[in-house]
């Protein structure tokens, strides 16, 4: 907890004012909408115009038909659940964190809709929805009047989905990108330059980074490296830069686990420019 408190104090203190969660996170789900709400009270109260925050709902949260997905009993009842967690009125924004297969999309753009015309939360958002969908989402959200502010997609030097559409459907939309897991679980930084950590993330038996993804990585995370060096950069700060360097780009969201790296996170503004070459001989070892 106080290292979180630490984090935030030391983020919003250098000009970052958007705290981003959802109701699953955790472990367990809920817990870190939780322990924000203790921070924010104690911390950040006075200063709750000046901050943008949001959650999301679409991952299972309680047992039953209603406790995942995109429907509009879930998604609301999750905002009220939240809500009550960070002790807030109201969230800046509000995402469906997932499409749903079963659930109409009208249904679930419907929810936002009326998550914002409730006062529960100021705007919609969408995250992890393919290129087409957030183009029929985005042409319902316009039709309610409602139109959605902001795509969360994840987006990284090893994940490239959103550049085959997904970019371009939110740039003609007017919808903005903040991509998510920018560091690739921390595969673009210096940890995994000699091997796999005893403490990291890929050494755990959960999470989403596994032993058998890092090996294959480790010829392109050492050539990047060599280019970041050069730039007189870390890999993170390049890492960052290179998804910020695209105006199609509105933000990128980190997930430090301390001051220390938050700083080196954030300094990557120290250098946010490409040369040709660079970019060229990046994509090289990328499609390698």
């Amino acid at each position: 907890m106080e290292n979180g408190r630490a984090m935030l104090c030391y983020a919003f203190d250098r000009g970052i004012n958007h705290f981003d969660l959802a109701n699953n996170y955790g472990p367990p789900p809920g817990s870190a909408e939780e322990n924000f709400g203790v921070i924010f009270k104690k911390d950040f109260l006075p200063f709750r115009d000046e901050l943008i925050i949001s959650t999301k709902a679409g991952y299972l949260m309680w047992p039953g038909p209603y406790g995942e997905w995109g429907s509009r009993k879930y998604l609301l009842s999750s905002l009220d659940q939240s809500l009550k967690r960070m002790g807030l009125q109201y969230v800046d924004i509000f995402y469906s964190h997932r499409p749903d297969p079963e659930t109409p999309l009208e249904e679930t753009m419907m929810a936002l809709d009326q998550a914002v015309r409730s006062g529960r939360a100021l705007y919609a958002g969408i995250s992890n929805y393919p290129s087409d969908l957030t183009k029929k989402a985005s042409a319902i959200l316009k039709q309610l009047g409602t139109p959605c502010l902001i795509h969360q997609p994840k987006y990284s030097m090893f994940e490239r989905w959103v550049e085959q559409g997904l970019l371009d459907v939110a740039w003609d939309e007017g919808i903005g990108v903040i991509a998510f897991s920018p560091l690739a679980q921390g595969l673009l930084t210096n940890r995994y330059l000699e091997g796999i950590p005893e403490n990291s993330r890929a050494a755990k038996s959960w999470g989403f980074l596994r032993k058998e993804q890092v090996g294959p990585a480790i010829n392109k995370i050492k050539q990047l490296n060599n280019i970041a060096k050069e730039r007189e950069q870390s890999l993170a700060q390049m890492a960052i830069a290179w998804l910020l360097k695209d105006q199609r780009v509105t933000s990128v969201l980190i997930g430090a686990s301390s001051v220390a790296q938050l700083k080196e996170n954030l300094d990557s503004h120290n250098n946010l420019s490409f040369s040709e070459t660079e970019l060229k001989i990046i994509d090289g070892i990328l499609k390698s």
